[in-house]
């Protein structure tokens, strides 16, 4: 009889997980393996990760069970999600898919919350999307009638489909990894908006903040500065909120943007203007080196003229890892501790999205 009880995530990176799987953007394979591997170095572990250009996924596998670095998912910079896999599954049988997963299932002794059959966000793993939907069904009717579904748990089961015959089958934490499928936000682009841009910014608000902090940090009311805001796809997620937004940009701003009577525009250099008084945000999506705007943001918070700043990093096309970590120096060198949050999101390209703020330690 299968032995219940619930285990805790450390318990579980010990004794249970082989590899740690991090589905990221396709073509950003080796600045996350870079960074899982840095991470783990950090942590004492050591390992290698395996990966393939294009495929949207890195395997970091470490140099034994006990190996495994424990590593979450807003620790990553690259990773959308992090997922912790217990099996390999390669030469699946197309009559019975399920039947090569349940022995890997039922053999961990936890329960799941919930069951995710996934793909990777690459031009491969999309083609795998309607057969992932077919057998998550399946899956989870097959775990039910095994009683391997409990509401309470802790823990959610994933499995990753890699090719139609292969897969890694794994567990999550709900607590410290994405809680979405593939760990991407499904945004509906808002009627009114200029411009698609203005995803980013909700999704920032959705990846970088918690609950209770898009709770206290965006209330009516609140005073925001937006630099290179034109045509206002960012302007546009604060105005939505009714915070009140200087738009800075010498372009033209959208004209019903304007006639909601939150935002003032003015048509100045954005590197220049000074706020006459601290503002509770600085948002910042400027097409300029990544450096730059570093520097830029450093200078509001040293200077209190924000009490947190969203801004987007343009990265180089090499060395991509070494210039975030550059730019994160630049950022926490402001003055006292700054709290540093960043993703790339799925709605960024060849950027990655960060939150900045005084702050007790620095997530980086």
């Amino acid at each position: 009889m299968q032995r219940e009880q619930k285990i805790t995530q450390r318990e579980f990176h010990a004794t249970r997980a082989t590899s740690l799987v991090a589905y990221c953007r396709p073509g950003f394979e080796s600045e996350c393996a870079q960074e899982l591997g840095a991470l783990a170095t950090m942590r004492g572990a050591s390992g290698y990760a395996r990966t393939e250009r294009g495929s949207g996924f890195v395997e970091y596998a470490g140099a034994g069970a006990e190996q495994t670095p424990a590593i979450a998912w807003r620790e990553l910079v690259f990773a959308r999600q992090l997922v912790h896999a217990f099996g390999k599954v390669e030469r699946l049988p197309r009559e019975d898919r399920l039947g090569a997963f349940l022995p890997l299932i039922e053999a961990m002794p936890v329960r799941w919350c919930d069951a995710w059959i996934e793909s990777p966000d690459s031009d491969a793993g999309r083609e795998l999307a309607p057969l992932c939907r077919a057998l998550n069904s399946a899956l989870i009717a097959a775990m039910k009638k095994k009683r391997l579904i409990d509401p309470t748990s802790s823990t959610r089961l994933h499995v990753c489909l890699t090719a139609p015959d292969a897969a890694f089958v794994a567990a999550a934490d709900i607590a410290t990894s994405a809680p979405w499928p593939g760990g991407i936000p499904r945004l509906r682009f808002p009627r009114g908006a200029p411009s698609r841009s203005t995803l980013k910014l909700e999704e920032a608000f959705l990846v970088l903040l918690d609950d209770a902090e898009r709770e206290k940090w965006l209330k009516p009311g609140m005073s925001a500065v937006d630099l290179g805001a034109a045509p206002g796809g960012w302007t546009w997620q604060l105005a939505h909120r009714s915070i009140r937004t200087i738009a800075i940009d010498n372009g033209p701003m959208d004209e019903a943007l304007m006639a909601s009577g939150v935002v003032e525009h003015r048509r100045v250099d954005g590197f220049r203007f000074e706020p006459p008084r601290t503002v509770d945000w600085l948002v910042c999506d400027m097409v300029e080196q990544p450096r730059r705007i570093a520097e830029l943001v450093a200078r509001w918070l040293a200077n209190g003229w924000c009490r947190r700043a969203i801004f987007n990093l343009k990265l180089p096309m090499k060395k991509r890892f070494d210039e975030v970590q550059r730019c994160f120096g630049i950022v926490g060198d402001a003055g006292g501790t700054v709290d540093l949050r960043a993703k790339q999101l799925y709605h960024d390209r060849e950027e990655i999205t960060v939150f900045a703020a005084p702050g007790r330690h620095s997530a980086m």
